[in-house]
């Protein structure tokens, strides 16, 4: 039986949920928790609410209403998409394969500023490992990052590369990383080159030669997730037509990571047509 796999339960990955739930289509949604919404203290803009709702009541109510559809929440975190039988979730919790799947992790509102990463991004910064570890086979690379969405760079990258390095800027790993992984926890001051990637440059004069810089800070964002199978993406959103379909068929996208306006209430309608639009790729197909 075909089934759907959401990734987020912000306001765009639980209306998704509603809709492809309703369709009568299991519904699995992969969920870290937290997310910007929980960060709101009041909410008076949206439909629906005469006084101010806090972000966490919002999201406990949404949430509540897609369980009470039989949608599945399973507590995961996103470190990678593929493509085996079928689109598969790579997460800590194991793999999830879906029919169609949804990105709707949101967008990160901060990402970390290191001077060379935007400069020589293509030239020898990637944010994909699988996508690009065959470009350095017996080269030696630098991973930056220090938990699971690390780990999974650099668990890509060691079969292939000649050295991988961690650099975690300045805080402490969170994941276990392999003995063979050189790991420094100085700040991260700038990533050298000219035309291609030279090397880490630490905030104590340390050079770390490498060709390679992997960028996994945190945990891997939606346009993080869709590099990795080869979906467009465009100024870190990624792309999709009127119905929130990718580049790619069966993987949509909804909420924030697809850019615009960063509100609620667009999230829950890109929410809804992708849901609505994932369900009818699956009856197409039946």
């Amino acid at each position: 039986m075909s089934q759907i796999v959401i990734i987020g339960s912000g306001p765009a990955g639980v209306s998704a949920a509603l809709y492809t739930a309703r369709a009568g289509i299991p519904t699995t949604v992969l969920s870290r928790g937290g997310g910007a919404l929980l960060k709101a203290e009041k909410i008076e803009n949206y439909y629906g609410f005469p006084e101010p709702v806090s972000g966490a009541e919002l999201m406990e109510r949404g949430i509540a209403g897609a369980k009470r559809l039989g949608v599945a929440f399973v507590e995961a975190e996103a470190v990678g998409l593929g493509f085996e039988e079928t689109l598969t979730v790579e997460t800590t919790a194991g793999k999830f394969p879906g029919d169609c799947v949804i990105i709707a992790t949101g967008n990160p509102r901060v990402t970390p500023k290191i001077a060379g990463v935007t400069e020589l991004e293509g030239h020898g910064v990637s944010y994909c490992a699988i996508c690009d570890a065959f470009f350095y086979r017996g080269r030696d690379v630098v991973v930056l990052g220090s938990g699971e969405y690390a780990l999974h760079e650099v668990e890509a990258l060691l079969p292939v590369a000649g050295s991988v390095t961690l650099c975690t800027d300045g805080v402490e790993p969170t994941a276990a990383f392999p003995e063979k992984v050189r790991v420094l926890t100085q700040k991260v001051s700038a990533i050298e080159g000219g035309d291609q990637v030279e090397g880490v440059r630490l905030a104590d004069g340390t050079k770390i030669p490498a060709a390679g810089v992997f960028v996994a800070y945190g945990v891997a964002g939606s346009a993080d997730l869709a590099r990795k199978i080869g979906a467009a993406t465009e100024k870190n959103r990624i792309v999709v037509d009127e119905h929130m379909m990718t580049t790619i068929p069966g993987l949509f996208a909804a909420g924030d990571c697809t850019g615009g306006l960063l509100q609620i209430a667009k999230a829950v309608f890109e929410g809804a047509t992708a849901g609505t639009e994932a369900a009818k790729s699956l009856r197409r197909k039946a």
